[in-house]
């Protein structure tokens, strides 16, 4: 079997390098992100962390809304709503573990 890479132009393989540019960013940023994460989680170092902890993860979903989902270009309608739906998985993702957590 051929590889269908080995056909493509330089202008075709500089266009796809182009658009695969932000996606693979934002994969490496999150990546990273996630790493501060369990480092901290795993450390510990210092008695408040929970707080710089939340700041990540708020910047993780800053991440994902901005370059994953790129509503950026979207009208504010498609903002909102994307905004509130992650609001939304928030609260439920709150419910659950304090279901589990007061078991």
């Amino acid at each position: 079997m051929r590889n269908p890479l080995a056909r493509l132009t330089d202008e075709d393989r500089a266009r796809l390098r182009q658009h695969l540019r932000v996606p693979v960013l934002s994969f490496l940023a999150l990546l990273g992100l996630l790493a501060v994460n369990v480092t901290l989680g795993a450390t510990l170092p210092f008695a408040q962390v929970w707080a710089l902890e939340l700041a990540v993860v708020a910047v993780m979903v800053a991440v994902i809304l901005l370059f994953s989902m790129e509503i950026r270009h979207e009208p504010p309608l498609v903002r909102l709503f994307a905004g509130l739906g992650f609001f939304w998985v928030a609260i439920l993702v709150g419910m659950t573990l304090t279901d589990y957590l007061g078991r």
